[in-house]
């Protein structure tokens, strides 16, 4: 840290050196070596409240109106960005998502206790907002210290644009999108739109997208927000937090998590590792983190034991947001896998419209990445890791109607290399009753058995 500077309860630290230190407030996504860098917390300060304290002050906070603390984030505010002023928070009261026990559907599939974290119910619609809203508050407070930021921006492909977007607006922070042309939903560009951004569509695939970000942001002063800068872990992060509340501070047995770029799985660890070092928890949860088989180095490195990591060229998948042969975060990932004894699998493109329209069919909404996520939790099943009394959660990522573009394609018969199993195109015919009376009496014997 530069000399000087006031004493900090978390900062910057190099993952390979933790000996390199740099203030919150510092421009700096990397260390002297080129590696990632994480938040680190004092937790000699931390551990100075008791757990029965930590959970009492939590339960204390959650929804209530006074700020930020209502926030499902910054109700943590201690274990998120404890330095920081609440009038530079930047909140949408995000996080506190349902924790949907999927009851039908886990019946249907032998489980008993299957739940989803849903985190599409968001402002923006995705998980993202956890992190953004860290991020862009750490923003608005750098440069109400007089840092110089003309600007905040991202690579993405889809969801973490959206949720810059908002979050600069309601900051009145500039805000520039780097997407790839043609290769997002029409729900997922018009966020960035709507919200003032400035949005570049590229052609190229997310990796092109991030090559230029990162020069934009070396070259030109502009703030990376990707999730190569660790801060955006810090809310993301309050997803297994906020499970083990949830859950009256009990930990599932198994946790599913779709993953692209991978900073997901290692913010839901440290989140876990946060829990179990001040004593909020005594029992370490297994991680399972699914790929669509059309973007998978993560699993291809997992059957070599992650001996060996080589990026690949990301193919088209209806899992667009997780669409990305080069993880950013890949060795944080790995790191969180081997902490928790982890497992890595995949899934094609017709297994996860497949499981989308099957869970879909029980209440549910399901994004192609919960797909993804579905579709593992099912393998893990029939290799005999889960077990039909175990306490799964999936991560719900995004929600579904910012992805229906895939779903109407089901449907109707029409996504390319899928044959629909299950679809359920709208039935027409004329005004007429009974033709309509005749056809609604087949549909309900066929469908429900009469």
């Amino acid at each position: 840290m530069a000399t000087g500077s006031p004493q900090r309860r978390a900062w910057f630290e190099s993952i390979a050196d933790p000996s390199e230190r740099h203030d919150l407030e510092e421009v700096v996504y990397s260390d002297r070596s080129g590696g990632l860098l994480q938040v680190v917390h004092d937790q000699a300060e931390l551990a100075k409240r008791s757990a029965a304290d930590w959970k009492a002050l939590f339960e204390l906070r959650a929804r209530r109106n006074e700020w930020p603390y209502g926030s499902g984030v910054w109700g943590k505010k201690e274990w998120v960005l404890p330095d920081i002023d609440n009038e530079n928070v930047v909140s949408m009261y995000e996080g506190h998502t349902n924790l949907f026990w999927a009851e039908r559907y886990g019946r249907q599939i032998g489980l008993e206790d299957l739940w989803l974290k849903l985190c599409g119910n968001s402002h923006t619609g995705s998980f993202k907002d956890l992190g953004m809203t860290v991020l862009v508050s750490q923003v608005k407070q750098m440069i109400a210290s007089g840092v110089s930021i003309p600007a905040v921006a991202c690579a993405s492909t889809g969801d973490t644009s959206a949720a810059l977007s908002a979050y600069a607006a309601a900051a009145g922070i500039p805000a520039i999108v780097f997407l790839p042309r043609g290769k997002i939903s029409l729900a997922q560009l018009i966020q960035p739109v709507a919200n003032g951004a400035i949005v570049f569509a590229l052609d190229t695939d997310f990796d092109g997208c991030m090559e230029i970000v990162k020069q934009v942001s070396m070259k030109d002063g502009v703030y990376l927000a990707n999730s190569m800068n660790s801060l955006r872990v810090e809310g993301q992060k309050t997803v297994g937090i906020e499970i083990a509340q949830q859950f009256d501070w009990q930990m599932p047995d198994w946790l599913v998590i779709p993953g692209g770029n991978l900073g997901n799985v290692s913010a839901l660890a440290k989140g876990l590792d946060m829990l179990f070092e001040l004593g909020l928890i005594t029992k370490r949860p297994r991680i399972c983190v699914g790929q669509a088989a059309a973007a998978n180095p993560l699993y291809l490195a997992y059957l070599r034991n992650f001996e060996v990591f080589e990026p690949i060229a990301a193919r088209t998948t209806v899992a667009s947001a997780i669409q990305i042969g080069n993880p950013v975060s890949y060795v944080k990932a790995v790191d969180a896998l081997r902490r928790y004894d982890g497992v890595v699998e995949e899934a094609s493109e017709s297994e996860i419209m497949e499981e989308c329209a099957k869970a879909d069919r029980t209440g549910l909404f399901n994004c192609p990445h919960t797909g993804v996520a579905l579709v593992a939790l099912r393998k893990l099943q029939r290799r005999g890791l889960v077990k039909g009394g175990d306490k799964v959660v999936v991560v719900s990522t995004a929600h579904g109607l910012k992805f229906v573009d895939s779903k109407l394609a089901y449907h109707s018969m029409k996504l390319e290399g899928v044959v629909s199993e299950h679809p359920n195109p709208p039935i027409e015919l004329p005004a007429d009753y009974g033709q309509v009376r005749d056809r609604m009496k087949r549909e309900i014997d066929r469908r429900f058995g009469g």
